[in-house]
């Protein structure tokens, strides 16, 4: 039987097929990012350009949709509602990290017994539909006179997002040597020493992906927000649903909206796109 041979690929046929694979990349690039842009551009129309059918490309851009979302023109400033959800998004991001960081730990550095079943539980809670335990919620928030008090929402999204950073962290502290964390306890180092100077440096891009993806959770949550908070606690999405009202959709000043309660998000993700992309390849290759 003769032997077969594998054909060489020439510079040629590389190059061909870089390029087609870089036109594919971008083609794909494109398509996520064009709903983005098309919501940004709209957001520059006025109302009556932007209801048109087909929309117009060349409609004349103006400034009045962000001038009544901030509440230039009398309207509702959005300034508490952002406040709100920072406050909640950042103390129970750092909540988050504080709890799950000597959990993984436990799971991984120094795992317990049964630790598989420890994280099948741990993420058996995400399983759950969200509004299977709205109303336990809602009246635990009513009879504790939580309601509409953005530590409420602190706590809430705290439990919410500890199973899935515990999950991460976990997987993340997998990869610290036990030799180092060894010769710091020889040294007399304790846990809370060995956990903030050794082992979070570490795994520092790991600890930085799972605090952008809590924080991400928490700013984009609507339910409960929408539920837990009236007035005083309302977050950016509760204010943002506030512009669809029995009157219409006012789509230049939802598009303006929606582009700036965004950018906290991508500001966030753009600051730790390195950390992030290290993180999430912390162990995908050994």
């Amino acid at each position: 039987m003769a032997a077969t041979t594998a054909t060489p690929v020439g510079p040629r046929g590389g190059r061909l097929k870089g390029a087609a694979l870089g036109v594919t990349a971008w083609l794909a690039g494109l398509l996520f990012v064009a709903p983005i842009l098309w919501m940004a551009l709209t957001s520059f129309h006025s109302e009556a350009d932007a209801a048109t059918n087909p929309p117009s490309l060349a409609a004349s851009l103006t400034l009045d949709s962000y001038r009544e979302f901030f509440g230039v023109n009398g309207g509702a400033s959005p300034w508490p509602a952002l406040i709100n959800s920072m406050t909640a998004s950042l103390v129970s991001t750092l909540l988050t990290l504080l709890l799950a960081l000597p959990a993984a730990y436990a799971l991984s550095i120094r795992p317990v017994k049964r630790w598989t079943d420890v994280l099948f539980f741990f993420l058996s809670t995400k399983m759950l539909p969200l509004v299977a335990g709205l109303l336990p919620i809602y009246l635990f928030a009513k009879n504790t006179g939580l309601l509409d008090n953005i530590w409420a929402l602190v706590i809430l999204y705290t439990a919410m997002n500890l199973p899935i950073a515990v999950w991460m962290m976990q997987s993340f502290l997998s990869e610290v040597p036990v030799a180092i964390i060894e010769a710091a306890q020889i040294d007399g180092a304790k846990l809370p020493t060995i956990l903030g100077r050794v082992v979070a440096p570490i795994a520092l891009p790991g600890i930085a992906a799972t605090a952008l993806i809590c924080f991400i959770f928490s700013w984009n949550e609507l339910l409960f927000a929408r539920v837990l908070t009236g007035v005083v606690a309302e977050t950016a999405p509760v204010f943002l649903t506030g512009f669809i009202t029995s009157q219409g959709l006012f789509l230049a000043k939802v598009c303006a909206a929606s582009l700036v309660i965004s950018l906290p998000v991508l500001a966030a993700g753009f600051a730790a796109q390195d950390k992030l992309v290290q993180g999430l390849s912390l162990g995908a290759v050994k």
